[in-house]
């Protein structure tokens, strides 16, 4: 055997045929360094035409055909911890898909909406925690795929309320439901969060003692206190492997797709229970409470989902006040019992008489 019949396509030929193949079985077979073999397995783990099973020294290589036709090779589980220093979570997460091949078998759209999840809350983890190591655990098993992003930093709620001047935490996870909230604007869209959640199936955000679940599957939304308090931020990402959704749809959701549209984020959905905790909305300073933030915005959807009651005032700053000063701005309904709708139409009613 020459160094000339050694090539690329011949090992992918010999993992068809063995199935499972080792850089120095091979080196030791054709005579050649395991350098040159490894350099050769690297280039196609890299090509996506092999999977690398295991750590560097006790590595082998699988083709995808085997991967398919053997899938209890694949590990289930990884886990990692990594120094935050010169982290980038491109080159984080082509580690992972190299150490857990598994994510390669998913289908495109799952593995789309992933990679995009992943790179968001790793590199928030990156750049807001100010932890000094961040951990990732992926896992693939009964059909779901799930993946935690965990830091041990400043709090994901406790800087949002710091840096923009918030009364609390639940204030800040209020904001970050509305997208577009970002605590380094310069550098930050504020649009990770909000997508990433949209995108899953089961979204938690969770640090110190509050937590944030958006199920989209229910669908519901909550905002919780947790008896055991989890110093940093932990980021929890479930989807089915088998799940039907596509990312683009997620975003065109999102997106006021008209004429005058430039495809940027400029839908928003506000969960209206979630900005008091009776219940109850009654008050002009809890709808401007709900308002903050909204004008960035050329659509709003307002969810009433399990909200009993409005208040003249509430509904007054919403459908009046707020809707002249900016006028451009389309406001919508959805879920209405019938003594909220009578206070919107009521309140939209006085708009109109004021023209």
């Amino acid at each position: 055997m020459t160094l000339r019949m050694i090539n690329k396509g011949k090992i992918i030929e010999i993992a068809r045929q063995k199935g499972r193949i080792y850089s120095s079985a091979l080196a030791s077979e054709f005579g050649v360094s395991r350098q040159y073999i490894s350099l050769l397995i690297a280039q196609l783990v890299a090509e996506e035409k092999l999977l690398k099973l295991g750590g560097t020294r006790s590595a082998s290589y699988i083709s995808f055909e085997y991967a398919k036709e053997h899938p209890e090779v694949l590990p289930t589980s990884f886990k990692k911890k990594f120094k935050n220093q010169g982290l980038e979570e491109h080159a984080v997460l082509i580690a992972l898909q190299q150490r857990f091949p598994a994510l390669l078998e998913l289908d495109e759209n799952v593995r789309t909406i992933f990679n995009f999840a992943f790179s968001e809350m790793f590199n928030n983890a990156i750049e807001h925690s100010m932890s000094k190591s961040i951990s990732v655990e992926l896992t693939i098993r009964n059909g779901e795929l799930s993946f935690i992003v965990e830091d041990s930093g400043v709090g994901v709620f406790r800087n949002i309320m710091k840096k923009r001047g918030l009364r609390s935490e639940v204030e800040a996870m209020q904001d970050l439901l509305k997208g577009k909230i970002t605590t380094m604007p310069t550098s930050h869209s504020g649009e990770g969060i909000f997508f990433t959640s949209k995108s899953s199936d089961l979204f938690i955000l969770d640090s110190f003692g509050q937590q944030l679940v958006v199920n989209t599957i229910s669908p519901d939304t909550t905002i919780r206190d947790v008896p055991v308090s989890k110093r940093g931020t932990r980021v929890v990402f479930k989807i089915k492997t088998n799940s039907d959704r596509h990312l683009k749809e997620v975003f065109q959701r999102y997106t006021n797709l008209t004429e005058e549209s430039d495809y940027g984020f400029d839908k928003t959905e506000i969960r209206v229970k979630l900005y008091t905790m009776g219940g109850v909305h009654i008050s002009r300073s809890q709808a401007r409470r709900i308002l903050s933030g909204l004008e960035n915005f050329k659509i709003i959807l307002f969810d009433y989902d399990k909200v009993p009651i409005i208040g003249q005032a509430f509904a007054d700053e919403i459908y009046r006040v707020f809707a002249r000063i900016y006028h451009g701005i389309k406001l919508e309904d959805i879920n209405m019992n019938d003594g909220i709708r009578f206070m919107v139409e009521r309140a939209k009613n006085e708009a109109k008489r004021a023209i």
